[in-house]
Parts: structure tokens; C-alpha cells; sequence
């Protein structure tokens, strides 16, 4: 809902910038509709293709010549080629989207879908959400206009500004207004198109300036049509092209005082319908009270509310010990070391390397060299260490007993065979067996 409601007497200013006493009037219900910028974007796409005229290509382009395809086996596309020869042009592709001088692709047509068809209610309920887009001073702002001087908004002047006739007269009263700040914001954007629209009747783009809505023409259109930026509209032919230029709300509307009255039986309100549109209310806006701030503050809603949960939680983040040095430390402590020393090796064979190179040159390395200086700190640690293992104390060497001698082993008795007891059948044949003599063996 727009904030304007918030002063429900609009002011009546004279062609000379004095308030009208006693010309106070109520603002009318349509600065209360639901503001929609989405569907004043969408009606307004619409009714801006409603005007453009059909253009196609000629339907023989790309064809007018005799061109016929070779067919295969000629070791060259099938595309038609011009025919006969003499000239360059012969054998040339012909009639394809890809050859020179060949047709387009899908070509453009007379019967394409130019224009839209718009719901009535929808271009109703635009028209009314522009209007009261124009009553709130922000969105005004918002959309480029100056009004940072002009005494309110809405602006309504009496209607003998609809007498004015001449350019300088209508200069002189959009000075008074302040208004002639906006104006000069159009003339400093004066500017040429960028592209081929030069060459089709646009050649000069500007911004836009107020808008001044009228309810009868004496002379006001003659007037104000020379001074760039300014546009006129009747109050009974409301136009959301001029109303909302771009589909952006929030235009600079200068209203007599005679259209700012015809504005409430033209839509009337929600209870009351309009006296002009049939069968035409208001929208109704989906939220009575647009001020949230004041709504969630509110005791209704805070009793219903379940209390805020302040506690915070957070995620710990895993973290790669392969490129975090704090976590591989935590993992493993004694990667420090590792990581020093390999460092302190890197260098160690920068230095070399930086060395032999300089020898195998034949130059010498000043002493605040870098490799230099490690090499006699090298040096000198060496001696020393070598100094201190001299100075270190021998010890005396220690004599070592000699193993005691080894026992002697006692001597193995001989062992006795034990003759294994005889049988009578064993013995009766020891007896019978003649004993060998020794020659025999």
C-alpha cells in the first residue's frame, strides 16, 4: 500500500507555486491499490509489441538464380551450384544459409504472431498500481526523476495551467514548481542511438520528464510538446506506456486539479465501483497493514512465537595436513624437523651449486655473498670441532683380563656290551658249531 496515505489532504498549488486556500482535496482510493511492479512489467511488455509493424525478408532471396547440385562423385558437396561459366560466379554454392548470396535460415514471415492480446482486469489493475506508484516519493526517486525540490507529491496545480499557451509560459510555471530541475536532467541526456537505429527514425535518445495529466485541453498540448521530456495524457485515457515508461512504476506525475478529482469515479474504491470502467473494483492488496516491522513487534504475534534459539553451532572444519602446516604439526609434531632440514638441505645445495659455478667461471664471490657466507660458517664451525675433540681429555685405555683357561673334560669310561642271555634251543647250538681258528680267519 503506498506510504502517501499516511497525509490524507493533498494540497492545490496555482500556476505561480501558492497554495489554493481553501482547495484542499481527499486523496483519491487508487494512491491505496497494491503496488505490482510484475504486472505492470508484464502488461506493459505486451502493449509495447501492440505497435510494431511485420517485417520478413523477400521470399525469392536466396533463390534467384539456376543453380543444381552435382550430385556425388565429383569429390565436392552436394550443395546446388550456380551453373554455366566464364565467370567466377559459376560453380559457386548457391541457395544454402551457408553460401554467399544464399537465403537465410528460416526466413522471416509477415504472419508472425506480432501482436498481444491483453486481459482487460490485468491492464486495469496495472494502470491503477502505476498511479499509485506515483504518489509514493521514494520510487519516484528511485526511477531517476529530481524532486528533491518540488513542494509535494502528489502534485496538483489548478487547471488554469490547462490555459497555458505558450512555450515560455509553461517554461516559467515548471520553474515555480521546481520541476524545471527534471527537465534539465533530459536535456543534459540528450544523446545519440548507439547501433542501426540511427537509420530507422530513432536517431535521438533522451530520458524521460513529467508527466503532466490533464482534464481538458485549452492550449496545454501546444504548449509543453516543444520542451523535451515533457509528455501530456488525458485523465480518461490513462496509458500505461506513458504511466510507467520501461515497465518501471513511479513516474513524475504533475496532476490539475480537475483530473486529480475525476481520478476517484474512474476506479473507484474496493466497496465502491467505478463509474466509468464496468464491473471494475480496486484490487484488493493481500496485506492491510504493509508496516512489518510494526506487525513483528507486535504482542499478537510474539505470544505465538516459540522463543529465539540464540545458541550458535559450528561446524568444525576438517582441514588437509598435506597443505595446513598446523594440522600435519597436531598429527605429527616431529614434521617440523623434517621440514627444517629440508629446507636448511636446499639451501646447503643452492650454495654448493653457487660455488662450483663460480669456479668453474673463474670468479670470485665477494664475502657478503650469500653461498660465501655459509661456506666460512661452515668452515669455521668444522675447526672448531675438530679444536675441541683435540682439547677434550683422553681417557686412559682400559686393560682387559684374559679370559680364564678352560676346563679339562674327565676321560670316558670304556663301556661293557652286555651279553644277552641264551635259550636252551640257542645254546645246543653254540655247542655243535666248531670254533673258528685263527688261520682260518
Amino acid at each position: 500500500m503506498s506510504l502517501s496515505v499516511a497525509r490524507p489532504l493533498v494540497s492545490v498549488y496555482s500556476e505561480k507555486s501558492e497554495v489554493v486556500k481553501d482547495a484542499s482535496l481527499p486523496l483519491p482510493f487508487v494512491f491505496k491499490a497494491p503496488i505490482r511492479p510484475d504486472l505492470v512489467n508484464d502488461v506493459h511488455v505486451s502493449m509495447s509489441k501492440n505497435s510494431r509493424q511485420a517485417y520478413c525478408v523477400s521470399k525469392e532471396a536466396g533463390h534467384q538464380t539456376s543453380a543444381e547440385s552435382w550430385g556425388t562423385g565429383r569429390a565436392v558437396a552436394r550443395i546446388p551450384r550456380v551453373r554455366g561459366g566464364g565467370t567466377h560466379r559459376s560453380g559457386q554454392g548457391a541457395f544454402g544459409n551457408m553460401c554467399r548470396g544464399g537465403r537465410m535460415f528460416a526466413p522471416t514471415k509477415p504472419w508472425r504472431r506480432w501482436h498481444r492480446r491483453i486481459n482487460l482486469r490485468q491492464r486495469r489493475a496495472a494502470a491503477a498500481a502505476a498511479v499509485a506508484a506515483a504518489g509514493v516519493p521514494a520510487l519516484v526517486q528511485a526511477r531517476g526523476h529530481i524532486i528533491e525540490k518540488i513542494p509535494e507529491l502528489p502534485l496538483v496545480v489548478s487547471d488554469k495551467v490547462q490555459e497555458i499557451k505558450k512555450t515560455k509560459e509553461a517554461v516559467i510555471f515548471l520553474r515555480r514548481v521546481k520541476a524545471w530541475s527534471d527537465v534539465l536532467k533530459v536535456y543534459k541526456s540528450q544523446r545519440l542511438r548507439a547501433g542501426k537505429g540511427k537509420m530507422r527514425n530513432r536517431r535521438r535518445v533522451q530520458r524521460k520528464g513529467p508527466l503532466i495529466v490533464y482534464y481538458k485541453d485549452q492550449g496545454l498540448s501546444r504548449a509543453f510538446r516543444n520542451i523535451p521530456g515533457v509528455e501530456m495524457l488525458n485523465v480518461n485515457k490513462l496509458n500505461l506506456l506513458k504511466l510507467a515508461p520501461g515497465g518501471h512504476v513511479g513516474r513524475f506525475i504533475i496532476w490539475t486539479r480537475s483530473a486529480f478529482q475525476k481520478l476517484d469515479p474512474l476506479f473507484g474504491s474496493w466497496k465502491t465501483p467505478s463509474k466509468v470502467k464496468k464491473n471494475f473494483n480496486l484490487p484488493q492488496p493481500k496485506m492491510a497493514n504493509t508496516d512489518l516491522t510494526r506487525l513483528l513487534r507486535s504482542d499478537e504475534i510474539r505470544k505465538v512465537l516459540r522463543p529465539a534459539n540464540k545458541r550458535v553451532v559450528r561446524s568444525t572444519r576438517k582441514l588437509n595436513p598435506l597443505t595446513n602446516t598446523r594440522a600435519m604439526l597436531r598429527l605429527n609434531p616431529y614434521a617440523a624437523v623434517l621440514k627444517r632440514k629440508a629446507i636448511l638441505d636446499q639451501q646447503r645445495r643452492n650454495n654448493l651449486k653457487a660455488l662450483a659455478l663460480a669456479e668453474k667461471r673463474g670468479i670470485t664471490l665477494p664475502k657478503t655473498d650469500a653461498a660465501v657466507k655459509a661456506n666460512s660458517l661452515r668452515e669455521r664451525r668444522r675447526k672448531a670441532l675438530k679444536l675441541a675433540a683435540a682439547q677434550k681429555p683422553k681417557k686412559p685405555p682400559v686393560k682387559k683380563t684374559p679370559p680364564p683357561p678352560p676346563k679339562k673334560k674327565a676321560e670316558k669310561k670304556p663301556r661293557v656290551k652286555k651279553v644277552a642271555k641264551k635259550g636252551p634251543a640257542k645254546k645246543d647250538a653254540a655247542k655243535k658249531a666248531p670254533a673258528e681258528t685263527p688261520a682260518a680267519k
